[in-house]
């Protein structure tokens, strides 16, 4: 078994490899010794509503071969400031050096009735600039959460994304949203250092 320190939902946690064959012999010992903490399942739209409310992302959907780490918000994780070569890293340095076309934007809306599932286009100050990527329900903070890419042809600043009002497009109807640039759930990540 190998144990990883990582978390993909916020909290301070594990994920375990192991080989397919030992899994449910290690789910039963996991289950009996957490059995007397309180330790119960949890299905894959908990983990959703978790890291949609920390703002992790999700391959396939907020993050692909379309995407680039800066329009992503994930700068941080290439090594930009080094003089380590990686694939790529001539097409970021020249990207970085112009205003991005696109940016990954979190998005909230007040009311509960609300359903958005993801896809629902983005609007701001009147106009289309794009769709939501991913979207669920995030149970901590009470709201529907939806990620997307905010588009503009001359560039996608802070002052651009800050200075809008959004809404999307729920069921055929515009409803208003709150823009969101950091996760909405302890966004210094505190609760992963403890």
């Amino acid at each position: 078994m190998r144990a990883l320190r990582i978390t993909y939902v916020g909290e301070l946690g594990w994920e375990l490899h192991i080989p397919t064959e030992a899994a449910g012999a290690v789910y039963d010992r996991l289950m009996e010794a957490g059995r007397p903490k309180g330790l119960v399942n949890a299905g894959y739209r908990a983990i959703e509503s978790l890291r949609l409310e920390k703002g992790y992302r999700a391959w396939g959907s907020d993050i692909g071969p379309d995407h680039t780490p800066l329009e992503a918000g994930l700068s941080w994780a290439v090594k930009l400031k080094t003089n380590r070569p990686f694939l790529g890293r001539e097409a970021l340095e020249a990207q970085r050096r112009a205003p991005l076309k696109k940016r990954l934007a979190g998005f909230t809306v007040d009311d509960p009735d609300t359903v958005l599932l993801g896809r629902e286009t983005i609007f701001r100050n009147g106009e289309q600039v794009g769709w939501l990527t991913s979207a669920g329900w995030g149970y901590t903070v009470g709201k529907w959460i939806g990620y997307g890419y905010v588009r503009n042809a001359e560039g996608v600043t802070d002052a651009y994304l800050a200075d809008g009002t959004y809404e999307l497009v729920v069921a055929n109807e515009r409803v208003p949203a709150t823009l969101h640039m950091r996760p909405l759930h302890d966004p210094a990540g505190q609760r992963i250092r403890a």
